[in-house]
């Protein structure tokens, strides 16, 4: 019998990669993708994509997904009861698993697994505890294409927003950025992959820094 799992997911590498493990578990099965909405602006948060393109994604990815709206400039407390009341809504259809993609941050793992606790509910992360060079070079090898959608300008070039996430990025970037952008360097959307059905097409838009602080590249669908 396997188990039901939902997908934190943000439509970048890290959340592709952990999908990419889970399919590889006969025992786990994957029934949803969840990613928080920003209200104010239809976008991914943090990532800054547009939700025609995550449906689009969850299209080719043919997994259900469910979005949690957000208001803009959320604070911790709303963005626990807006995730609270999905949680609990599909705690009653039976789903008590639920995958996140993060990889060496252990207290963003301790807060998750916190959060899930509070409705005796489980977390797993598939990609835990790899080394962030080896997943970087296996994404790419693995045939999975992303493209660099948002760039902390405080730790990465700005120029690099809009920039596909490849060997020439990877050989690029200073010694001290993790190649994984696991401490929020830099954030992507995966447009292609082994667990798509096929790729999306994509186009470049306009770059836009917001709070003096974050550069965005804007995806529309080719």
């Amino acid at each position: 019998m396997t188990i039901p799992v939902v997908l934190s997911w943000s439509g970048g590498k890290d959340c592709s990669l952990a999908l990419y493990y889970l399919k590889q578990q006969p025992n786990f099965e994957i029934v949803y993708l969840l990613t928080t909405i920003t209200e104010t602006y239809q976008r991914i948060s943090m990532h800054g994509v547009r939700v025609e393109l995550l449906n689009q994604q969850a299209a080719a990815l043919n997994i259900p997904l469910i979005t949690v709206p957000i208001p803009a400039s959320c604070t911790n407390e709303e963005y626990e009861d807006r995730m609270r009341n999905a949680l609990e809504q599909l705690k009653n259809d039976g789903i008590q698993t639920y995958a996140f993609g993060d990889i060496f941050l252990s207290d963003v793992r301790q807060y998750r697994e916190n959060q899930l606790d509070k409705l005796s509910l489980k977390a797993i992360f598939p990609i835990w505890g790899i080394d962030t060079t080896y997943l970087s070079k296996q994404f790419l090898a693995l045939g999975f294409k992303a493209i660099l959608t948002c760039v902390d300008t405080q730790q990465i070039d700005a120029s690099w927003v809009g920039h596909e996430y490849n060997q020439k990025f990877l050989k690029a970037i200073p010694s001290e950025i993790d190649p994984c952008g696991e401490k929020g360097e830099f954030h992507t959307f995966t447009f292609d992959g082994p667990i798509f059905s096929h790729p999306l097409p994509i186009l470049k838009g306009e770059k836009v820094l917001r709070d003096n602080r974050f550069y965005y590249c804007d995806l529309t669908l080719a």
